[in-house]
């Protein structure tokens, strides 16, 4: 496709109209600072506030408010400075994955410390109370301001809104595999507006993708369809020198540049990019199966699964009476699956089926895909067993298993004995570490998902696990209960 052909089919494609690349990162930001600006001001009112009202603390001095509100907008700002000097506003690292939520953390430390030392080293009547209460209460507001404002992106985002919109180079089949990943991650905010492909005398590829014409158009494809990057796939370019040139080429150009490694399911944590040479190499560390079976997980899970007890009893309690008042039968439903390293295991649910269920399994039509038994409107749920399933809240027994060590808060999800002698050998990875109550596959669409989905975030999980990565499961997983979306 030359470039005359290319300026004549612009209007083949419907582009909507977005900022450029520069602005979108200003606005982000300016929004990000603006939230956070807000939050840390309410945070100091909140800290005068109960440093006033609290008994805990000595009697507040006279001066307290007269002290703190002139030096108010010095905190704020220095709490803004240390964010940005982690990188808690750099574009790259907002809205996606842990790395946001890492700089918030670790810029709250390096502010709080500065503050303690600054207000030392000049002998400012600082009140403790006010500084304990400031940081202890700021923090979790702005990882929660940080995490409101990811989901309100995200929603938009869902929508068709706030995308950047993309040009893809490669061949038709890597191309069509980058363009099915982005399309399933929608919050990653990216739009594929056409392909540059070696086979340019195609019109579409393969997935449907058009075809704006070889590398060698690049810089009119860039103009007429305004994109903001191009993300080269694996072995788009056939040298790292033609890269170079390419990218001189584009150097007055307002897109960003982006090249997909041969890497797949590796998180972020798990690599570091280290220039030897001029030559940019990619180290990554061994999975992390192991980490997730040291001492430190199983003792979040213990106290977790005892607070979690707790908490739940009464409403645990209530279940099962109802369960008992809807058909007399037993209360809970116990079911061997299979947990670490292929060990059997009693997994308990509340019963939410015909107490005949499992004998009438076989005259029902899975709508599944052969391995995991899927159907929407199952005949053999109850009454009572359609809200409990709805809500999740069929799964609390399970708190049990995890104090019980059979399985953890979260994990994989855990297999049947029939569901596991239909793995292939890869799948068996899944069974390196415990079962979950809740994971990856339960936040991203829970039956909805596919086999091969439910397989790839299980796998994705084991491979790449962190506490942090559980707490941010755990966060999400009260926002898939509320959300019906694949729970049947």
């Amino acid at each position: 496709m030359t470039t005359a052909s290319l300026g004549q089919q612009r209007h083949e494609f419907t582009i909507s109209w977005t900022l450029s690349r520069e602005s979108t990162k200003a606005i982000h930001t300016l929004t990000l600072v603006v939230s956070d600006t807000l939050v840390m001001v309410a945070v100091a009112a909140i800290a005068i506030y109960v440093r006033d009202t609290l008994l805990v603390f000595d009697p507040a001095p006279p001066n307290l408010v007269g002290t703190i509100l002139p030096t108010e907008a010095l905190f704020v700002g220095l709490w803004l400075t240390m964010l940005a000097c982690v990188g808690a506003y750099q574009i790259e690292k907002v809205g996606v994955g842990s790395a946001e939520f890492n700089a918030v953390l670790l810029g709250t430390f390096f502010a709080a410390g500065a503050l303690g030392v600054t207000a030392y080293l000049t002998a400012f009547d600082l009140s403790r109370g006010f500084y304990v209460l400031f940081f202890l209460v700021g923090l979790p507001l702005l990882l929660e301001e940080r995490f409101l404002t990811r989901r309100l992106i995200r929603v938009f985002r869902d929508k068709g809104m706030l995308c950047a919109p993309v040009i893809l180079v490669g061949d038709h089949q890597h191309v069509d595999e980058i363009a099915a990943v982005l399309r399933r991650a929608t919050f990653l905010g990216y739009r594929v507006v056409g392909v540059l492909s070696p086979s340019s005398e195609d019109e579409l590829t393969p997935s449907g993708l058009p075809v704006l014409g070889s590398l060698d158009d690049i810089l009119p494809a860039l103009r007429a369809t305004a994109a903001q990057a191009v993300i080269f796939t694996d072995g788009a370019l056939p040298s790292a020198s033609a890269f170079n040139r390419l990218a001189r080429q584009l150097e007055d150009q307002d897109a960003q540049l982006v090249v997909v490694p041969g890497l797949a399911d590796v998180s972020a944590a798990r690599m570091n990019l280290r220039p030897v040479g001029g030559l940019p190499l990619v180290y990554v560390e061994r999975p992390r199966a192991a980490l997730a079976m040291r001492w430190g997980k199983r003792l979040f899970d213990v106290v977790g699964a005892v607070l979690a007890l707790a908490l739940a009893a009464p409403v645990m309690a209530l279940i099962a009476l109802a369960i008992k008042i809807d058909d007399r039968g037993p209360v809970v439903f116990k079911q061997n699956r299979i947990g670490l390293k292929g060990q059997p295991f009693g997994f308990y649910k509340f019963r939410s089926m015909e107490v005949d269920a499992e004998q009438r399994l076989a005259q029902l039509q899975n709508e599944g895909n052969g391995v995991l038994f899927k159907i929407k409107s199952d005949p053999r749920v109850t009454r009572v067993g359609r809200t409990i399933r709805r809500l999740s809240l069929d799964e609390l027994p399970q708190l049990l298993n995890v104090l019980k060590g059979q399985m953890s808060l979260v994990g994989p999800r855990p297999a049947l004995p029939r569901e596991v002698a239909q793995y292939h050998q890869d799948v068996h990875r899944r069974l390196d570490v415990r079962p979950g109550l809740t994971g990856l596959w339960q936040v991203s669409g829970r039956s909805d998902l596919s086999w091969d989905d439910t397989v790839r975030l299980d796998l994705y999980y084991v491979d790449n696990w962190s506490l942090l990565q559980d707490l941010m499961i755990l966060t999400r997983t009260v926002g898939a209960v509320l959300n019906p979306r694949g729970a049947y």
